[in-house]
Parts: structure tokens; sequence; C-alpha cells
């Protein structure tokens, strides 16, 4: 445990030095809330489902571009042939890097509903503690996809290259940016594919209080993508 808290310190060091994971993590996802809220006004639903929306989207930017970038760039400059002959395990270097992302992802969320609280009037109305669960299972599930895509890539350009591949479709087809109501169905079908739409579609059911039997299947989804990327980033991990 020592030693997975002086990694995190080190990782959240670096990170802050470096100020992109919590550009793309922590900043942009904030203005993005206010540009939403001042174009939908006192619309409480459209408030809703843009705090859900935004709230993920701060989750995959620290998860599929933070997060791998940061560790294939680690890989690149040698870091991790360091680590290699330390008693450092794979698993605990994933873990504190994931834990850094995982808290800015909170923090990320939690500059989110305040601005949409204090700005916009909107509330939750569904269960805090049924969110927080929801909301655990989506950073899992992206972050493990991230997790695989550090694992796996040699350097930090490939990292790069296939993060943004992932990750910009993933936010323009989810529903993150761009309403799926207003897609052609063609693309709705295609978003179906994507873990952030099942992300976006459980903390929106909670966020208005509905069932969650409708969105179960949203939820497997999820899960089975977070076992699938935690078994392969593990399984395929290299140094160097």
């Amino acid at each position: 445990m020592r030693t997975l808290w002086l990694m995190y310190k080190t990782d959240a060091k670096l990170s802050i030095r470096e100020f992109s994971g919590v550009l793309f993590g922590v900043l942009v996802p904030v203005g993005l809330i206010v540009l939403l809220g001042l174009i939908y006004g006192d619309d409480a639903s459209q408030n809703g489902m843009s705090f859900s929306a935004v709230a993920t989207l701060g989750i995959s930017s620290a998860g599929l571009m933070g997060l791998p970038l940061t560790l294939s760039d680690y890989r690149q400059r040698k870091i991790l042939k360091r680590y290699k002959v330390t008693p450092v395990s794979p698993m605990t270097l994933l873990a504190s890097s994931v834990l850094f992302c995982f808290s800015l992802s909170l923090v990320s969320t939690a500059l989110i509903y305040l601005v949409s609280f204090v700005m916009f009037g909107f509330s939750l109305q569904g269960s805090w503690f049924v969110f927080f669960a929801m909301y655990f299972l989506v950073m899992v599930s992206i972050h493990a996809v991230g997790m695989m895509i550090a694992s796996i890539a040699p350097n930090a350009q490939l990292a790069g290259v296939i993060a943004s591949a992932i990750y910009f479709p993933m936010i323009f087809l989810s529903g993150a940016t761009i309403p799926l109501e207003i897609m052609p169905s063609a693309l709705q079908v295609m978003s179906n594919f994507l873990p952030l739409t099942h992300g976006i579609t459980l903390l929106q059911a909670v966020a208005f209080n509905e069932p969650l039997t409708g969105v179960l299947s949203s939820a497997l989804i999820l899960a089975v993508v977070a076992i699938i990327g935690i078994v392969l980033s593990v399984r395929y991990f290299r140094w160097e």
C-alpha cells in the first residue's frame, strides 16, 4: 500500500506538471457544461442530460487520453524500464496511474455538478449511492480500455493514434456532445457498440430517477468491457 501511495503521488506530480491531463480531464468538461448550460438555459431536462453526458466525457478524457498517453510516454522515456528492476509489479504501476485518473474524473464531475447546480438549477433526482455505483462502473470500464491501449502501445505516438481513433468517434457518436436523437438511424445503431453510450444511458437513468431495470443491459456491457480490458492490459503489459 505504501508503494502504491508513493507511485500515486509521483504520477500526480508528473501529470500536473505536464498539465494536459488536467486540461482535458477537468477544464475542458467544465467549460463544456457552462457552454451547454448557456445554450439550454433553465431547461431541466436538457441540463440533466448535459450533466450526464459531460460527466462521462470527463471520464473518457482522463481514461482514454490521459492514461494511455502518460504510461506510453513513460515507456518511451525508459521510465518503465527503470521500474522493471524494482519490486514494483505491473498491477501496482497500472493501479497508481488509474487511481490518479480516477481522481481527475471525480474532481471533474464534482465541478460539473457544482456548475450545473449553481448556474443552471440542476439537481440529481435519483439516489446518490446508486449514482456513484453506476459512475464507478463507467469509470472502471472506460479506464480499462485506456489501460489496454497503454499496455500494448510501444510508444506515445502509437498510443496517441489508437486513443484518438477510439476517443473522438466515441465522444461524437455516443451522445456526449451531439444528442443521439438528431443523428441518422445508422449512427444511432452504431452508437450501441460504444461503451460511452451505455455510460451516458446509465447516468441519465439515475439523474432522472428512472427504473434501472431498463438499463441493466448497459450495465452488463460495461462490466464485460471492464473485465476484458483489465485482463488484457495485465496480460500484455510491457515494460519496454
